[in-house]
């Protein structure tokens, strides 16, 4: 039979519907393992992390458990405006500022200067157990941190007041002491986590091409020059995010260390948002009032990682989206 003018012999054309929804279903079935693999994850966050978001309106409510957060009366922005007009209302705020502000002036550039040194470090065995070593402290509580503090740091019987007493100063109580808090606390800190903080950074260094620094070997670059045209800059998008994260920390401090370390004698200055929380919303009960200062703080670390994240974009080209 003859082939009818007109007719095409191409095969007919799916619709791109069809041939969306076929490959669809070939590529959930071939890859339905990895979705299973973050299933877990996805109901971690969503159950932790998305259903809480429910309570957030007991910020704008005179929250009573008998009644629930329903039954609960609206009070609109009463716990905000009772917080900005509280007494202690500046001195919270500027004692979290300064303390992240400090923290993160002193405290940042540590990690980075350790991965770098650690980076020059060629004998494998040595360099293992130097990291070792210095992640050691991250695994040791806030609570047996906060006990090292007091036993090194006591008037009567702390190595530092012995040494001092035996150069002929009077001892003094450092943990009373409102002046000491915050060095105690960002000291402490650097020696904690410095260590564990290198871990970004070494990963980031151990990517670099090692030709890079082969042809500076050649060229006769110094060890301080491929650390500042190799490693720096192949740091910087690693370390800009990691500043960017730190930013919307401004007012979020380590509550459970700044309250084993509050004494009667140091409170000016270890009087924090989040012991100020703590203190009043499990001891009070004022749960309302509380959940409107946390809001307050997570809303002010929101503007901040934004605006810092805007500025690195247009300085470094370096963001996080």
């Amino acid at each position: 039979m003859g082939v009818k003018r007109g007719a095409s012999t191409a095969p007919a054309k799916q619709s791109p519907h069809k041939r969306k929804g076929v490959v669809g279903k070939e590529y959930w079935k071939n890859n339905w393992q990895l979705y299973v693999l973050i299933l877990p994850a996805i109901i971690y966050f969503f159950v932790f992390h998305y259903l809480p978001l429910y309570g957030i309106q007991i910020a704008f409510k005179d929250y009573k458990a008998v009644s629930g957060i329903w039954g609960s009366a609206w009070v609109g922005l009463k716990h905000f405006k009772a917080f900005f007009e509280a007494y202690y209302f500046k001195r919270l705020l500027l004692n979290t500022f300064l303390l992240n502000i400090y923290n993160l002036l002193w405290s940042f550039p540590i990690p980075i200067i350790l991965a770098i040194l650690l980076n020059q470090i060629r004998g494998d065995r040595k360099k293992r157990f130097i990291q070792t070593t210095i992640y050691v402290p991250y695994f040791i509580s806030t609570v047996v941190l906060a006990g090292m503090l007091y036993i090194f740091l006591s008037p009567t019987s702390g190595i530092f007041n012995v040494v001092r007493q035996a150069m002929g100063f009077r001892a003094i109580d450092y943990m009373a002491d409102a002046g000491a808090f915050r060095t105690i606390y960002i000291l402490s800190g650097i020696w904690q986590g410095a260590g564990y903080g290198t871990i970004l950074y070494i990963a980031t260094l151990s990517g670099i091409d090692q030709s890079l620094y082969e042809a500076a070997e050649i060229d006769g670059a110094s060890i301080w020059q491929k650390i500042r045209y190799i490693d720096i800059p192949s740091l910087m998008p690693t370390i800009m995010m990691v500043f960017i994260l730190d930013c919307g920390k401004l007012l979020s401090s380590n509550t459970d260390k700044a309250l084993v370390m509050q004494t009667a004698g140091n409170i000016p200055t270890s009087d924090i948002i989040g012991v100020y929380v703590y203190n009043v919303g499990l001891g009070s009960g004022q749960f309302s009032y509380t959940a409107a200062i946390g809001l307050f703080i997570n809303l002010i670390n929101f503007v901040m990682i934004m605006g810092v994240n805007k500025i690195s974009k247009k300085t470094t080209d370096v963001g996080l989206f």
